[in-house]
């Protein structure tokens, strides 16, 4: 069964994409800031994590960043309400797999993830 992290300091953020991608048959857990969402990479070893990337303290950018470091194979997709595509482009360049905006659209969530899924299985 597919791990999947999803990270927002918003609760009913995290609580929607978790219920979803509960429904869809993931393994889903969530934090809801970076330190958290660290320690949670390094004992869930998720597949696949949803990272927003404006959060209090840490953010996600670093997190990223310390992701990608701890399991470069992770799947990270950052979701956020910015639509810059200058940060977008920061975050490929940190190795982040995708870059969604809010209101999330769970018809294209699923198929990243899917997507995403047959690419780790070959």
């Amino acid at each position: 069964m597919a791990r999947i992290l999803v990270v927002d300091d918003e609760i009913d953020a995290c609580r929607v994409l978790e219920e979803f991608l509960t429904a869809k048959g993931y393994e889903v857990l969530s934090a809801q800031d970076g330190p958290t969402a660290i320690r949670k990479v390094e004992e869930f070893k998720p597949h696949i994590v949803f990272l927003d990337i404006i959060m209090p303290g840490v953010g996600g950018i670093e997190v990223l960043h310390e992701i990608k470091r701890l399991d470069p194979q992770v799947a990270v997709i950052m979701v956020s309400v910015v639509t810059e595509p200058e940060k977008a482009k920061r975050t490929f360049d940190l190795g982040a797999y995708d870059y969604i905006t809010k209101p999330v659209d769970l018809d294209y969530l699923e198929k990243v993830v899917m997507v995403k899924l047959l690419d780790l299985l070959t």
